[in-house]
């Protein structure tokens, strides 16, 4: 699953990297602690960064999705699931971004 990381945010590692150390602690942490799958933890997060409307959180929920375990048809499920809360634009917006994600982890354009 390589990616290469914003160039500000690698030059802000580089330059704080106990910050960064202690918060990917803590996102492991969190991620870890409860009841939830690996493939359930996956599409929360995926439905998270839909909601708040971030296409890097959204291409990154998509890696990581994949790489857990979920299937295209998961993903993009939970995307619809948004439709009625956060509204058609940017559902529509989501699901494209899905696409970029998925296209990006596994050469798959994929359906909507």
């Amino acid at each position: 699953m390589p990616h290469e990381l914003p160039s500000l945010f690698s030059r802000f590692k580089a330059a704080h990297p106990e910050i960064c150390q202690a918060f990917e602690e803590l996102g492991r942490r969190v991620h870890e602690r409860g009841s939830l799958s690996e493939r359930e933890r996956r599409l929360v997060k995926l439905g998270i960064a839909v909601g708040v409307g971030t296409e890097g959180g959204v291409h990154s929920a998509v890696r990581h999705a994949l790489a857990g375990g979920c299937s295209r048809q998961d993903i993009e499920h939970a995307v619809r699931l948004a439709i009625t809360t956060i509204g058609w634009p940017r559902a529509m917006a989501a699901l494209s971004w899905v696409s970029d994600g998925r296209a990006d982890a596994a050469g798959d354009d994929g359906d909507v």
